[in-house]
């Protein structure tokens, strides 16, 4: 899914060793694993693979962000980003913090 906040890959430079959350589009519900050690160092990557991840989430079905606890409650980071993005096109949910420190967002497309 392609959407007119499509953000320009180039425009940010990040860990160039991170390999993309996903390469394909979902027709199903699934989990994003932005739980890596890239991701404990750079919140920009975290927020990039996230919007990544909803893009890739076919219509009618669910994206859970597994974000990395290094960033804390991503109510202070990627709510914001996902607003700016979407506005009111999706819906999202704070569901559980993991045990690992972790936090889990599910996004409705």
């Amino acid at each position: 899914m392609t959407t007119e906040t499509d953000h320009a890959h180039d425009e940010h430079e990040h860990d160039l060793d991170a390999d993309p959350v996903t390469d394909r589009v979902h027709d199903n519900s699934w989990s994003a694993n932005l739980e890596g050690p890239e991701h404990a160092e750079d919140r920009d990557l975290v927020v990039e693979q996230a919007i990544d991840a909803v893009e890739h989430t076919a219509a009618g079905n669910h994206v859970n962000l597994v974000t990395h606890g290094e960033h804390g409650h991503p109510e202070t980071y990627l709510y914001n980003a996902l607003e700016s993005a979407y506005g009111a096109s999706f819906e999202w949910e704070y569901v559980d913090q993991c045990g690992c420190g972790g936090h889990v967002v599910r996004v409705q497309t």
